[in-house]
């Protein structure tokens, strides 16, 4: 399977914390940061990963922090005028695969999620959302039976906050390059890549199913509360 890790954000959120120092690298424990728990944990459970690392924000910090975990590099040299949807556009090359998985590089989840989510085999797209996360500032997804009718920060009714993670299929993944190429060229690269989802659901009918992981473990790394919670998941990974 292919995954595309995007990390090239400058971390507004955690700022100043992010000024200098890009939160994908927030140490878990004393030699663990939050990329290199999330690119080994797929090489651990996926031995035959293609893992590709978007990168801009101080790029060089990530490189080096990942120069022995056998890893892709692309660069977003135009990171602090895009956003995810610019990013993947820069690894547009790589969705033309059998098997994809976006992720969100500042996430951290338990051995169980990555091996039984993550890393599995999909035959349908599909995006993670945990409905035990309900917070009204986050990017929310809302479902009407088995599929996603909606996504967005701005959603008043939702069923659970989006997992940062998106599973594609080969014709998927193909549809999805196709509505990217579309959205760029027409000046939308700051807007999330997610949005180019939802775009296909409201305009081709785009099948998007979801998964609820909210019996799993896991944290985005968007605050100093969320880094606790991942050091937490951290530690109960080594008992």
């Amino acid at each position: 399977m292919t995954y595309i890790v995007l990390v090239a954000g400058q971390g507004k959120n955690l700022q100043p914390l992010t000024l200098s120092h890009p939160k994908t690298l927030y140490k878990l424990d004393g030699k663990t940061t939050v990329l290199q728990r999330l690119v080994r944990s797929i090489r651990k459970h996926d031995k035959e990963a293609e893992i590709v690392v978007v990168v801009g924000f101080m790029y060089k910090h990530i490189q080096k922090e990942l120069e022995d975990d056998n890893v892709t590099f692309v660069h977003n040299p135009f990171y602090s005028v895009t956003s995810s949807m610019g990013s993947l556009w820069f690894a547009k090359a790589y969705l033309q695969r059998e098997n994809v998985a976006i992720i969100n590089g500042d996430i951290v989840v338990s051995d169980k999620l990555m091996n039984d989510v993550i890393c599995a085999h999909t035959d349908v797209p599909y995006v993670l959302l945990d409905s035990k996360c309900t917070e009204g500032n986050k990017y929310n997804v809302q479902v009407q039976g088995e599929k996603v009718c909606v996504m967005s920060k701005n959603l008043t009714e939702f069923i659970g906050n989006y997992a940062s993670v998106t599973k594609l299929d080969a014709v998927s993944s193909r549809f999805v390059l196709e509505q990217l190429n579309q959205m760029v060229n027409e000046g939308m690269y700051n807007l999330f890549f997610e949005d180019a989802l939802v775009q296909m659901i409201f305009d081709k009918n785009f099948e998007l199913y979801y998964m609820d992981i909210k019996d799993y473990q896991w944290t985005e790394v968007d605050n100093v509360d969320d880094l606790l919670k991942a050091r937490q998941i951290q530690a109960e990974s080594k008992k």
